[in-house]
């Protein structure tokens, strides 16, 4: 069994209890994963951030997402799913926020954190993400109950739009 069936697995443990916030952060912290079993799943553009989805069922996700230097994800939120996101190379900048108000748009940051590999945020509700470097960076994430769509807060604008999601690759081909 391979290290990645190995997550699986006890991610699917951990479906049965609704993903128990403690557990599955003090798991997903001491996880050791090596470049090496992400390579598959580790494809890249060098303009926009990518999702590379290594698993997916009915109770949740996982996925590596590739930065490009200076890149981010916009404000989003996760439509009440547990979200954990882990760096695995590089550093991120990841900001939680806290809905003030809808009309008008109104968030509070509660959070700004900059992390390198082995930083553990989650779950998350609202945030956004930044690589912070002049490097690509990569991160692990994992979402209970998966989506293909969310909310994009646009305080600019002051408006939320909704965004249909995709996936870069699947089981590491590229779509």
């Amino acid at each position: 069994m391979t290290m990645i069936e190995s997550v699986i697995n006890i991610l699917k443990e951990f479906a049965k209890e609704d993903f128990p916030v403690t557990k599955v952060t003090s798991y997903l912290l001491d996880l050791d994963l090596s470049r090496g079993e992400l390579k598959k799943y580790d494809h890249r553009a060098d303009d926009h951030y990518t999702r590379n989805l290594i698993h997916r069922d009915v109770d949740f996700e996982i996925m590596v997402i590739c930065w490009p230097p200076n890149t981010s994800a916009p404000i989003h939120g996760h439509e009440g799913e547990k979200c954990w996101a882990r760096v695995e190379t590089g550093q991120l900048r990841i900001c939680n926020y806290e809905e003030v108000s809808s009309k008008p748009l109104k968030l509070n940051k509660i959070q700004e954190l900059d992390g390198s590999p082995g930083f553990l945020d989650g779950p998350a509700d609202i945030h956004s993400v930044e690589n912070i470097s002049n490097n690509f960076a990569t991160s692990l994430h994992v979402y209970s109950r998966p989506y293909d769509s969310c909310d994009i807060y646009d305080i600019d604008r002051a408006i939320v739009e909704r965004i249909k999601l995709s996936y870069h690759s699947i089981d590491g081909i590229v779509c």
